[in-house]
């Protein structure tokens, strides 16, 4: 079967008198869909996903400096910046695993685990302890958004009509910048030592005594 006759599905919608079946294009049908509140909920979900990844991607770089303080992580410009190459690696690797994944069992199911895996792998960063972690809890994080990306690329070719996909296309990817202003925003505030002074959290908590010997 080639591909033109794989772009369409023949089945006996209204048969006529001698029962002959029409033929019927379906991917054709779905590009001249009206615009509904539907393709307008995928948007903004697809959108929102965008705008937490900038959010987070420009939030861990504007703290790469912090983690080198001795006080967090203690980490060398070269264990940052092979963090963030764990990063690169765990999206590609999303975006090859996933993406067969999105072919096998749908883009709704897909989505919603690299949703999972994205925020799973986020959390996992905040609690780092060493340089290992980081990069491990890193290459999570980039294999959630790596199949993101698969998903929601496809989501969109596949959803929305001709006629408004590249509006579309444009709007969803480029809400990745909001967030990444978002991020820059946030990191003046909560980087600025005159709001958030060193050890002012630490130093609210009561003291942990030693456990007695026995």
């Amino acid at each position: 079967m080639g591909p033109a006759a794989s772009a369409k599905t023949t089945r006996p919608i209204h048969p006529g008198p001698a029962g002959e079946a029409i033929t019927t294009d379906i991917p054709a049908r779905l590009d001249r869909l009206p615009w509904t509140r539907f393709h307008v909920l995928i948007v903004v979900a697809l959108g929102i996903t965008w705008v937490l990844d900038g959010l987070e991607v420009t939030i861990v770089g504007a703290i790469g400096p912090v983690l080198q303080d001795t006080a967090t992580l203690g980490l060398t410009a070269q264990a940052i910046g092979a963090a963030a190459s764990a990063y690169v690696v765990g999206a590609v690797c999303g975006a090859l695993v996933f993406g067969w994944l999105t072919d096998r069992f749908g883009r709704r199911l897909v989505f919603y685990v690299t949703l999972l895996v994205y925020l799973t792998g986020v959390l996992l960063t905040a609690t780092s302890w060493s340089f290992w972690s980081f990069a491990a809890f890193r290459a999570i994080t980039g294999l959630g958004i790596g199949g993101e990306y698969a998903a929601i690329n496809s989501a969109i070719d596949e959803l929305i009509p001709a006629r408004y996909r590249g509006r579309v296309d444009l709007i969803v990817n480029g809400s990745f910048w909001l967030g990444a202003a978002a991020g820059a925003a946030g990191s003046l505030v909560l980087l600025d030592t005159r709001i958030f002074p060193p050890g002012r959290l630490s130093s609210s908590l009561p003291p942990v005594q030693p456990a007695p010997r026995i």
